[in-house]
């Protein structure tokens, strides 16, 4: 395996025919970020892992739906208010004649969505994407993937086991890698209540004691810590990701796919998929290559996810727009 080296550093478009497009509110923690399929869409399925889940257009991805294909998926923050910019990816996909055809003169666009719960990160009046935001991540999109604070997440935090306090910047973060011919890319936006762990097992980001050191958000909850420091739920959570392949895997091979991708996150985010996580992860195929074993294509997603995660969290530090927070 060798990672793609189209267009330094690889990311999400590696898979061909799939773009990406940020949308940042100029002065609010918060934003949105669009993965745009290639004209005449892409196969999609989800596996939802958190129990505090927040979407739109889930069901037209289950292996057994009419609809085939998915025209984008839009990973915003603002929870259940930020999953109206999805609005304005279908207005962009509508004005272009993509979508799910239902008569000879109108189609209409699919695009599943997700969210994370950025709402009060600044203390300010709370804000979220709308469908002009929507639309204008589709504007943007293209094979230059921005990482860090952008997008989706601008307002995304991490280690929020002992409270909001002594939590760390998040961000969104892409990775992508070959094997012959084919492809597998993945985008994450890391906004967990647990740790974010490397290969090793140290932690990279999370929640911090009172000296500032990392205070191991698994082993604090396992002893009996009290959750978000006895304060009130948080629910300032979610870790969201994509995983794209060029490989022709059916929807029931996809939804394995982002069981895989789960899987990946679940081994490097201490806690992962909690009472307070949102988490969902999307698998995509635009189909261009020959179906390849499910096997080697979730092994590559086991590869590319975990990096992916880890650059969201890396190149958030200082970028930071949450004040109050460590980068």
């Amino acid at each position: 395996m060798t990672a793609v080296a189209d267009a330094p550093p690889p990311n999400l478009a590696a898979v061909s025919g799939i773009l990406v497009g940020h949308w940042t509110h100029p002065s609010r923690a918060t934003g949105c970020t669009v993965v745009l399929a290639p004209p005449g869409g892409m196969r999609a399925a989800a596996a939802l892992r958190g129990r505090a889940t927040g979407t739109r257009e889930i069901d037209p991805l289950a292996p057994r739906h009419v609809v085939g294909h998915a025209d984008a998926i839009l990973l915003t923050g603002g929870s259940a208010f930020g999953l109206g910019a999805a609005d304005g990816v279908m207005r962009w996909l509508r004005e272009r004649g993509r979508g799910f055809p239902v008569r000879a003169e109108l189609a209409v666009p699919i695009v599943s969505a997700a969210v994370i719960f950025d709402l009060g990160n600044t203390g300010a009046q709370p804000m979220w994407p709308d469908a002009d935001a929507g639309a204008a991540a589709c504007d943007a999109a293209g094979s230059d993937i921005a990482e860090g604070s952008v997008g989706a997440g601008t307002g995304a935090t991490v280690g929020k086991a002992a409270g909001i306090p002594r939590a760390m910047k998040g961000g969104v973060g892409t990775w992508a890698a070959r094997a012959g011919d084919i492809v597998v890319g993945a985008l994450v936006v890391t906004n967990a209540v647990g740790d974010v762990r490397d290969g090793t097992g140290a932690i990279l980001a999370g929640a911090r004691d009172e000296r500032g050191g990392f205070l191991d958000s698994q082993r604090y909850l396992a002893q009996g810590g009290a959750p978000f420091g006895a304060g009130p739920p948080s629910p300032h959570n979610t870790t969201l990701a994509v995983v794209a392949t060029n490989a022709a895997l059916d929807k029931v091979a996809l939804e394995q796919l982002a069981h895989a991708g789960s899987d990946a996150l679940a081994r490097r985010i201490t806690p992962y998929g909690t009472l307070f996580d949102g988490d969902v992860v999307f698998a995509v195929s635009t189909a261009a290559r020959p179906p390849a074993s499910p096997l080697q294509v979730e092994a590559l997603a086991a590869e590319v996810v975990p990096e992916a995660r880890e650059r969201a969290v890396r190149l958030a530090r200082g970028t930071a727009t949450t004040p109050g927070l460590a980068p």
